[in-house]
């Protein structure tokens, strides 16, 4: 594949990380229970962008992970955006959900924020992370990155988000019960995936005719190279 082609499979595997991402903070607001803790809905299914990070990263490099996690990030943002504009609209007299329509998305702006800060730390660290360590064992072991990657993102992305979206609304102790929980959840989702990503990684690597070793890119979010 060339360096600036952007083929289909690259498209579909972005377009899922986006999605999952804006389904994550749609449903971040509703707190479930896991055994006797209470972590963010979210859970079930955030993790799943770190996986296609992983892949995005570790079958197309760093530069094309970076443009995929920047898309998500707009997106996001457009999503906070919209859902405000539709809260804040005039409604008729007869429409009688405004309340409960308020209660499910209105928290959604502020989860979008912790997201967005929390996601960029995150990603960033998670694709850096795992193309050093791609470079590092010459491509091998790849569960070693995909799960040392998750470790670090994973744990900046849970200290980072929790803190922000439920700041002021739980007592501490409970703030850092659910940070240590969704952190060991996310990252458990990521070793019990690992299979399936291996299965991933070598069908794109083998259909795409691409492994990109990440030698000479600065690991700047913001750079071109």
């Amino acid at each position: 594949m060339e360096e600036n082609k952007l083929s289909s499979t690259f498209f579909i595997i972005g377009t899922l990380f986006v999605t999952c991402l804006l389904l994550s903070n749609i449903i971040a607001g509703k707190l479930m229970i896991f055994v006797r803790w209470a972590v963010p809905s979210a859970v079930i299914i955030f993790p799943v962008t770190y996986i296609f990070g992983d892949i995005l990263t570790e079958v197309y490099g760093f530069k094309k992970a970076r443009l995929v996690i920047w898309t998500g990030f707009a997106m996001n943002f457009f999503m906070a955006l919209v859902f405000w504009l539709v809260i804040i609209l005039k409604y008729p007299p007869f429409w009688k959900e405004q309340v409960a329509y308020k209660t499910v998305l209105g928290i959604t702006p502020r989860i979008v924020l912790a997201s967005l800060i929390a996601y960029l730390f995150g990603e960033f660290l998670n694709s850096t992370v795992l193309s050093v360590m791609k470079k590092g064992t010459k491509g091998k072991w790849l569960w070693t990155r995909t799960i040392g990657s998750t470790i670090v993102g994973e744990g900046v992305d849970s200290l980072i988000f929790i803190t922000i979206a439920f700041a002021h609304t739980f007592p501490s102790n409970v703030i850092f019960q659910m940070i240590l929980v969704q952190w060991l959840l996310k990252t458990g989702y990521e070793i019990l995936a690992t299979p399936a990503t291996y299965a991933i990684v070598h069908f794109i690597k083998k259909k795409e005719g691409i492994d990109v070793f990440d030698y000479g890119v600065r690991y700047n979010p913001f750079g071109r190279r």
